[in-house]
């Protein structure tokens, strides 16, 4: 038998747990499509604030963000869309905020994460 043709199991897949950056980030996409309603108006409202914090050197590319700084960020945002909802007359109650809040804090760490991974608009790389 020749040992020369036999390959061996580890390169028999290569690199099966990575993805090319481009299919992992449309898939992010897709998945955010998925979103509730809420979720998403949420999301939009999120992204537009991060638009205005997205340039090198911004806190949000910090090789480790500072968890103080990233929790007052998620409720500086919670207040903003407090004030918008109770502008349009929509009253929660305060339990009900503070799901909002985690579900706004947990949106908020997705896309900072996506903004830090995507090539085209932030500065680190998978």
């Amino acid at each position: 038998m020749d040992s020369r043709r036999i390959l061996p199991f580890y390169m028999t897949y290569p690199m099966p747990m990575f993805y090319e950056e481009d299919m992992v980030m449309r898939d992010l996409d897709y998945l955010q499509q998925m979103y509730p309603a809420q979720a998403k108006k949420y999301q939009r409202k999120i992204a537009a604030i991060l638009d205005k914090m997205d340039y090198r050197g911004s806190m949000i590319y910090d090789e480790y963000p500072d968890k103080f700084m990233m929790n007052k960020l998620a409720r500086d945002i919670t207040e903003i869309l407090k004030q918008e909802e109770m502008m349009e007359d929509m009253s929660y109650t305060p339990q009900q905020w503070e799901t909002i809040g985690d579900m706004i804090q947990l949106l908020l760490f997705y896309e900072i994460y996506k903004r830090r991974h995507n090539n085209s608009r932030g500065i680190l790389k998978f």
